[in-house]
């Protein structure tokens, strides 16, 4: 159950390799359940901060078995990461700031539940993302050139909580969308909104078998459409062939 935070500014971290196994559904000391937020395999909150070469992990297993479990929590303005490798499931990564308010009680519990919520800007460059459900989200503008989303069961690519402020949400260009050998075709959603005002916007990127013709979806838990933004801009591959993407997306 080992966890790590760094909070040092100004920071270069290479070569290192971080591994976890907390999960939502675990019993945390003070009675009640980690939650999503308490799982983190590492929490980097420092500013200005570069990891290259690194692994993060979360070995808890499938969403659907132990729920959310963060390989990395990231809540630090301008923090890089080059040719790093991020594995988990559910909730691989997130990407702060937490939306405003809670939807149910203990939803935000963990290290930043009652900080301001501090819009931040983060970059990943060749850098290698796994995970199942809503593997990549958060409030953060985020931009990610030259990576592979690697689905390991159905689920969401991204969720976005993008502040309604806020112009820019997550971003990514030239990357690949892939899966493992035994996730069925035509399984997995590019993004879904986990807030109105969501955005997200995809160039020049490869969508594998796995991508669902229709692509993008909304919340379950309430219409998101009219305040959300998703663009699709030059896609190609197996999910972007006979694509019928929803009359609310931007494609072109």
């Amino acid at each position: 159950m080992t966890q790590t935070r760094i909070s040092d500014n100004n920071t270069t971290i290479e070569n290192k390799t971080y591994t976890g196994n907390l999960s939502a559904r675990l019993p945390h000391e003070d009675g009640r359940p980690y939650h999503t937020f308490r799982t983190y395999t590492v929490l980097a909150d420092g500013n200005n901060m570069t990891f290259r070469n690194c692994t993060f992990e979360n070995t808890a297993g499938k969403g659907k078995a132990v729920g959310q479990a963060l390989a990395l929590y990231l809540d630090g303005d301008n923090i890089t990461l080059e040719n790093c490798r991020l594995i988990g499931h559910q909730d691989t990564l997130f990407l702060a700031p937490l939306p405003d308010k809670e939807r149910e009680v203990d939803g935000f519990l963990g290290p930043k539940q009652f900080e301001p919520r501090t819009h931040r800007t983060m970059y990943f460059r060749n850098c290698y993302i796994e995970g199942g459900v809503d593997f990549i989200f958060g409030g953060a503008t985020a931009y990610f050139e030259n990576c592979e989303f690697c689905s390991n069961e159905p689920g969401y690519v991204f969720a976005p909580c993008t502040p309604e402020d806020v112009t820019i949400g997550f971003v990514a260009k030239n990357c690949r969308f892939t899966c493992k050998e035994d996730v069925p075709d035509q399984s997995c959603y590019i993004a879904r909104p986990w807030r109105d005002y969501a955005r997200v916007t995809i160039e020049n990127c490869q969508l594998g078998r796995h991508i669902k013709k229709e692509g993008w979806i909304g919340w379950r838990k309430g219409p998101a459409e009219p305040t959300t933004i998703f663009e699709e801009i030059g896609s190609y591959g197996p999910g972007a062939d006979n694509a019928s993407r929803p009359d609310w997306v931007k494609v072109r």
